[in-house]
């Protein structure tokens, strides 16, 4: 059996890819050293950035017990349309489901309304002979001289990927089972059948789910072979995971054959190190902030547990409704907004921050990589609220007066004014770009923000963050004592191992075996994913699963993710569940009705447990505030020169208390304290900042 977790103590290791740059986090379970790097992203290749970034850690990979990877590779391929040739094989008359779609929209009333662009052409959907009907049964064979034909031409076509989705497959996978053995055989393709990623109806999503699945195959396959190759030859000799967007991991192999449960794989890792942040100072009710490079995201968390449901979208803008997944995601929501999120004026003369980004290469101006556009960063560095001499340390050289010029000459010559006002222009827009992501997963679902704890993370997440607080009236903003750059990297090494299987059967409540179906149910998928464990070399024995189950009012269509109890469930469990979901659908909807309740969607999740560990009280007793202070520098802010006390974040001792308006510096990020604002340093040298 594989050791996940070693008795021999060694180095965990995180690896987060992101827009501009690729983090590793490297934790000494022996002696708690802890080693963090970061380096330009390469993305004509990704994995020479984390090469380049196990190189510069010098960690000897031959003491390393565990790698997680979390990568942007997945997204980014649906996003910029660099996927493979897929060709699709469906039911016939289905054909034409990913051009249908739905006939129902978000806004039934947007006129700018686009319907997203099929990603297989219709000459490359071919229909086969076969039919199974909803409730299982078969009632055409499958004609196995058509899948044979099919394939043949899908080759000559010279696709690179083949998705197989049969109507109604998630009832009975035998005829989808039996093309795919066909499919097998006839070539070394990479092979998608859509019951093996899910077992949910509704055949639109199901078959986009498995076509995004089948386009992004080939790329992270080959991507990942390559990572596990390098890693051997650093020295590690064991089985590296892959971060999940459900916020769990799972082997290289699983992502490999599903890599689209890795739609969202960097930027959940941060969530989840959020949550275990939370948990470790006693704060159960958080908001997490994103700042990166390219996009800002968010994500409430109540009572420590966060939020997963099946209902992402990729792309999803207020023109479009996207592509759906049905695969389980942490409840997140994302807007191109990051530090190096470009400027521009629109065609009546508005100043608009993102979504474009100049990402990695050519990046901000202020890089000296030939940047043309102005960015937030430069924006930044215009105002004095970045070091020009400090980015990650001081490892990387900033230049200011091309951010002075790029600046003047995008912005402030338009509008005639100085280039220290239109840099807090771009900095004012990039801050409510971020509240609008705040606003998103609290408001506009029911949730008082001020009821909540604000951690933030990322190069730009602590600069967003006090001015998000002083407008949306949060008490309190945690800044990680982790390195806020890092924190996504580091937040997988809080990670456990996780799987998720989804079965659609409608079960009705009030009918007379409804108890004797649904423990069944339960039985089954508990039995399958133990399983999923088991083949993946885990000691089943310490396997935790949970219950879900997708609900509804009878007559509905849409459902309410709902927990379920564990064990054999009677009558008096049955009530306790429909009580359970009248609660959670008043609080989605606002209210409750008498109608009959009926179960949708069975969901189970799996979860392995892995060693965790505590972060260290400081032990920096002896500084004092005079001590932390580095220098005074002048920034412009609020339409004023300050000069104002720059700190030194890891120089800051528990308890010591700053006034605003002050700097804080850490090597990956800043944090500015406002004047209505103060920072106090808690036992961990987490630095948090609360209203004066």
């Amino acid at each position: 059996m594989v050791e996940y977790v070693c008795s021999t103590m060694g180095y965990r290791v995180g690896i987060d890819i992101g827009g501009a740059f690729t983090d590793l986090v490297a934790y000494d379970d022996e002696t708690g050293d802890f080693v963090w790097v970061k380096d330009e992203t390469t993305p004509q290749d990704p994995s020479i950035g984390v090469l380049n970034t196990i190189i510069k850690s010098k960690v000897d990979f031959s003491k390393v017990f565990s790698i997680i990877h979390g990568q942007t590779l997945v997204i980014n391929t649906i996003i910029e349309r660099k996927g493979a040739r897929v060709g699709l094989i469906t039911t016939k008359g289905y054909r034409d489901v990913l051009e249908l779609q739905r006939s129902n929209r978000r806004d039934m009333y947007n006129f700018r309304y686009k319907k997203p662009a099929s990603l297989v052409p219709r000459y490359l959907r071919i229909e086969v002979e076969e039919r199974t009907m909803a409730d299982g049964s078969i009632l055409i064979p499958l004609n196995e001289k058509d899948v044979k034909e099919a394939i043949n031409k899908l080759l000559k076509e010279e696709v690179e990927s083949i998705c197989i989705s049969f109507i109604n497959s998630y009832a009975n996978p035998l005829n989808e089972v039996k093309a795919g053995e066909i499919a097998r055989q006839m070539t070394d393709l990479p092979v998608t059948l859509s019951h093996e990623i899910i077992r949910e109806w509704r055949e639109y999503e199901r078959t986009v789910t498995a076509v995004l699945n089948a386009y992004v195959k080939p790329k992270l396959e080959t991507y990942l072979e390559k990572l596990e190759k390098e890693f051997v030859k650093s020295g590690f000799k064991r089985i590296p995971l892959v971060m999940l967007s459900s916020g769990g991991t799972a082997t290289f192999d699983f992502a490999k054959k599903f890599p689209i449960y890795t739609v969202e794989s960097g930027p959940i890792a941060g969530v989840i190190g959020g949550i275990y942040l939370a948990k470790l100072i006693g704060e159960k009710n958080v908001i997490i902030l994103d700042g990166g490079s390219t996009t800002t995201k968010a994500s409430l968390v109540e009572n420590l547990i966060p939020r997963v449901h099946t209902e992402y979208h990729v792309e999803r803008t207020r023109f479009t409704t996207g592509y759906p997944v049905k695969v389980p995601v942490v409840d997140i929501f994302e807007i191109g907004n990051g530090g190096t999120s470009i400027a521009w004026i629109d065609e009546i003369g508005n100043l608009r921050v993102g979504p474009k980004a100049a990402g990695a290469y050519p990046g901000p101006a202020c890089y000296g990589k030939g940047g043309k556009e102005a960015t937030v960063t430069d924006a930044y560095v215009v105002n004095g609220l970045i070091n020009p001499e400090y980015l990650l340390g001081g490892a990387m050289k900033i230049y200011k007066e091309l951010a002075v010029k790029i600046i003047k000459e995008k912005v402030a010559d338009h509008y005639n004014i100085s280039v220290e006002e239109a840099a807090e222009g771009i900095i004012k827009l990039a801050n409510e770009n971020a509240a609008y992501a705040i606003r998103v997963v609290s408001v506009q679902r029911g949730y008082d923000p001020r009821d909540f704890t604000l951690i933030a993370h990322g190069g730009s997440g602590p600069m967003f963050a006090p001015f998000i607080s002083e407008e949306l009236e949060i008490k309190k903003i945690v800044i990680p004592v982790i390195p806020p750059g890092v924190f996504s990297a580091w937040g997988m090494l809080t990670t456990d191992i996780r799987h998720d299987l989804i079965f659609t059967e409608i079960v009705r409540l009030d009918k007379e075996k409804a108890v004797e179906r649904i423990n069944t149910i339960y039985k089954e998928l508990e039995e399958r994913i133990l399983n999923i464990f088991k083949e993946e070399d885990f000691d089943v024995r310490e396997v935790i699963t949970l219950r879900y189950a997708d609900m509804r009012y009878y007559g509905q269509e849409h459902t309410v993710k709902v927990p379920i109890l564990s064990g054999y469930i009677d009558s008096s469990g049955i009530n306790t569940i429909i009580e359970r979901f009248h609660e959670y659908h008043e609080r989605a909807y606002a209210f409750r009705l008498t109608s009959p309740v009926e179960i949708v969607n069975f969901h189970i999740v799996g979860e392995y447990k892995v060693k965790k560990f505590e972060l260290k009280e400081l032990n920096n007793k002896t500084y004092s505030r005079d001590d932390a202070i580095m220098y005074e520098r002048e920034i412009y802010i609020n339409g004023k020169h300050l000069e104002v006390p720059v700190y030194n974040k890891q120089k800051l001792s528990p308890n010591i208390t700053i006034d605003g308006t002050a700097i804080i510096e850490d090597p990956t990020s800043t944090v500015l304290v406002l004047s209505s604002q103060k920072a106090v340093v808690d036992k961990y040298g987490n630095v948090n900042i609360l209203r004066r």
